[in-house]
């Protein structure tokens, strides 16, 4: 196989290089939160299988690890409901510049 370099179009070259970002982006992304999550989070109940198919099927089982190997956090029953985000804020407001002199 004898390629000239100088022959291949630079958009091509430059394609590659993003196509190459992105796979290895996507990669770190997965492995990153399969190390993260506990076992009992994750489909299939064993992380090994998720690894060699995040490694072995390049993009591909990076994005069907993140859509589809990752079981939703499930919410304890006792745990309080969190305050509406509108409450928040002006909790935050309030403690960074006082309380308002006019009530809304």
């Amino acid at each position: 196989m004898n390629t000239n370099l100088p022959a291949i179009p630079v958009w091509a070259v430059v394609a590659l290089g993003v196509l190459a970002v992105v796979q290895i982006t996507l990669d770190v992304i997965a492995l990153v939160d399969l190390y993260r999550r506990p076992v009992k989070q994750v489909v299939l109940g064993n992380k090994w299988i998720w690894v060699a198919i995040v490694l072995l099927v390049n993009t591909v089982g990076a994005i069907v690890y993140l859509v589809v190997g990752r079981k939703p956090v499930a919410m304890p029953e006792n745990a309080a409901p969190s305050a509406s985000p509108s409450v928040r804020t002006e909790a935050i407001a309030d403690a960074l510049y006082g309380p308002r002199d006019d009530p809304v």
